[in-house]
């Protein structure tokens, strides 16, 4: 498309008439892209790419199981291949600063797996990177467990995880269901296996013996020291030391037991789609585990579970080579997408792919219990999962946003027919009961909040808990006001007193599942402006002034990962669509006449961005884990915080995601909105 260039006044005249031109036809050319990518059963699903630990543990878990010989072990192989730095390491998200140390030990012990030579020349690198950081002296948790998988490392120097802790009552501190949803899902096969300490060693020439220099015996299997340790870290370590020496030594009494209800629990909790909890974690390590207990390579649940691995909605083919997504999105790309096309007042134009859609979002309403259940125990299921059959962990946000698309055809007496209000009911009932004691919203649970479990020494990943986030919760009370809940009504007042007590010095907010303080003030201006607040309001004006300073000569907004670990960063980074779109959607729902300028030059910079009814974004614009830990914000600053932490701006704790469908319909529904303010004033 044509570059539309700005005077540095505000557009009028013939000059404004141009530019809406563009805008409707840069709206036009988007919506049809959509419109050709819906999928026949109604809905919208984009990639989500991730790092390569999930392609390297893939092939170690098919040789775990016996399948070296499977098919896609080569394509697997074949992207990690594609995925590598020019310095030899693999990396957390695009253009990151530097590279993993975890991801890529995964990644070289997988192609050694594949026999590929340690001489190769980009084994070679990866070795020559991976020594210099320090070696697997410095790798986390979850590699350990990998590297004993194969026969590389003690299962005595990982973390112990007691297959006992399914006896653990709801009130116990280290119960189960005191653990976020993906790290419960994850923490009970690694349970079983840990209860078993099962490996497969690769054949003599393809060890890795070549970490070793001076022979396995000599080795410093130690967990790294934590800087700051007290004695609760030195405790819970003395713990994991008792547990290992006590299965050694076969002083295990309830092992048989444990092992046997731990089993039925995950076999409970499979989904209809052979994976576990709708993300990779769950679903290759239940598998191993069941494996090792016996079950067979064609039992229903095994087989389910590799036989989802070929399934086109989880692996994604280029080429020679595959990638298997860690998890997907395809009710929330579907929400919102049927919410751009409300903002852009396409809903009639679009009236056959909309009505597909809402149908699909209507069936996916998920109407059974699960584990959010253990602590909020006597209300009715109601909300939306983020995947295709993920029953167990229905989402507060997804259910936030579905609840915003529905709201504007409640009033529709043919969806009326179809059980509209009943959904939105069950929906408004079920997020209620899920608010948190401080007014907050967490993702999958209520008040999954204790930092003391971060202590223990498998917790030295992500983020163990779920406690409220800002961006969240500013959905839940966006839909709330689209509802007609205003801030005199209880929940929404609570809602509304937590985003104001988060509010940074600066006048951003923190972003927890999108990159970052802009995903977070995009969120939280519109759920304001939604439940009546006064935008005219100084701290409202301190948000949009903190956008406006963080535009950038382009015209767009860009905030890079780093951002998760280095203060400077906030705000900053290479500009792209997604960013732009949030940062303008925040400040058109402030509308203050003062931004009129970089409104419309953000407008600018998504119309000359667009390529072929699209726009392009290798960037991670999307969040999994920041790396922290206990799940929310902390301080950042203190100079031994990224010891402590052991990531850098490289964010080797962190999960990030790259939402296909992101650069897509965040920048459709920012132009719907402004071209809506436009028109009004």
């Amino acid at each position: 498309m044509a570059t539309l260039m700005l005077d540095e006044n505000t557009l009028s005249g013939a000059k404004r008439s141009n530019f809406d031109q563009q805008l409707t036809a840069t709206i036009d050319a988007a919506a049809d892209w959509l419109s050709a990518r819906q999928k026949p059963e109604g809905y919208w699903v984009g990639q989500l790419e991730s790092n390569a630990c999930m392609e390297a543990q893939w092939i170690l878990a098919l040789w775990f199981i016996g399948q070296e010989d499977h098919h896609l072990r080569p394509r697997l192989a074949a992207s990690l291949k594609q995925s590598q730095r020019e310095d030899g390491a693999w990396e957390i998200y695009h253009d990151a600063p530097a590279g993993d140390i975890n991801t890529t030990v995964e990644a070289y012990a997988a192609l050694r797996s594949m026999g590929v030579p340690k001489d190769d020349p980009d084994m070679v690198r990866a070795y020559e990177w991976i020594m210099s950081k320090g070696g697997l002296k410095n790798i986390r948790v979850f590699t350990r467990y990998w590297l004993a998988l194969i026969g590389e490392y003690p299962w005595e120097r990982t973390p112990n995880i007691p297959a006992e802790v399914i006896y653990f009552p709801n009130w116990f501190p280290f119960s189960i269901y005191n653990f976020a949803q993906w790290a419960r899902a994850t923490l009970m096969p690694i349970a079983v296996l840990s209860a078993r300490r099962p490996s497969r060693p690769f054949p003599p020439e393809n060890r890795l013996d070549e970490f070793f220099p001076e022979g396995r015996r000599n080795f410093d299997y130690a967990y790294p020291e934590k800087p700051g340790a007290d004695l609760v870290d030195k405790a819970f370590l003395w713990i994991d030391r008792v547990l290992h020496w006590g299965q050694s030594a076969g002083i295990a009494p309830f092992k048989k037991g444990a092992v046997k209800r731990s089993l039925e629990w995950i076999i409970q909790h499979q989904d209809a789609d052979g994976v576990w909890g709708g993300i990779q974690p769950p679903w290759i390590y239940s598998m191993m585990a069941i494996y090792n207990e016996g079950y067979a390579l064609d039992h229903p649940n095994v087989a389910a579970a590799l036989g989802a691995l070929d399934d086109p909605r989880w692996r994604v083919d280029v080429g020679e080579a595959t990638w298997i997504q860690a998890s997907t999105s395809p009710v929330w790309d579907t929400i919102l997408t049927l919410l751009a096309f409300e903002d852009c007042d396409l809903n009639e134009k679009k009236s056959e792919e909309v009505e597909k859609a809402v149908d699909w979002v209507l069936a996916q309403q998920v109407l059974k219990p699960g584990d959010w259940q253990v602590k909020v125990p006597h209300v009715e299921p109601g909300g939306w999962a983020f995947e295709y059959k993920n029953y167990f962990y229905p989402d507060t946000d997804d259910t936030a946003v579905a609840l915003i698309v529905l709201s504007q055809f409640r009033d529709d007496p043919k969806w009326k027919a179809k059980g509209i209000d009943t959904a939105i009911e069950r929906g408004v009932n079920w997020l209620f009961a899920m608010q948190c004691k401080g007014g907050g919203w967490g993702a999958f649970d209520k008040d999954n909040d204790k930092n003391y479990l971060t202590r223990i020494p498998f917790c030295d990943f992500g983020e163990a808990l779920d406690p409220p986030s800002v961006d969240v919760t500013a959905h839940v009370l966006e839909a709330f006001g689209k509802l007609g809940f205003r801030k005199d009504h209880p929940n929404v007042r609570r809602g509304y007193d937590y985003l104001k007590r988060e509010q940074e010095e600066d006048g951003s907010w923190f972003g927890r599942w999108g990159v970052n303080y802009i995903y977070g003030t995009g969120a939280v201006l519109p759920a304001l402006e939604a439940i009546g607040e006064d935008m005219s309001r100084p701290y409202i004006s301190r948000a949009c002034d903190w956008l406006v300073s963080k535009q950038q000569e382009d015209g767009g907004w860009g905030e890079s990962c780093a951002s998760y670990m280095d203060p400077k960063m906030s705000g900053v980074g290479k500009t792209t669509a997604s960013q732009t779109a949030w940062a303008l959607m925040g400040l058109a729902a402030a509308n203050r006449a003062q931004d009129r300028d970089a409104i419309d030059k953000g407008v600018a910079f998504l119309m000359d961005r667009q390529q072929d009814g699209t726009w392009a974004e290798p960037e991670y614009t999307g969040t999994g884990f920041p790396g922290y830990g206990v799940g929310a914000t902390i301080k950042l600053g203190d100079p031994l915080l990224e010891e402590r932490l052991k990531q850098g701006p490289e964010l080797s704790r962190a999960f990030m995601i790259n939402y296909n469908l992101y650069r897509h319909y965040f920048p459709l529904m920012a132009m719907g909105r402004v071209r809506k303010i436009s028109i009004e004033t």
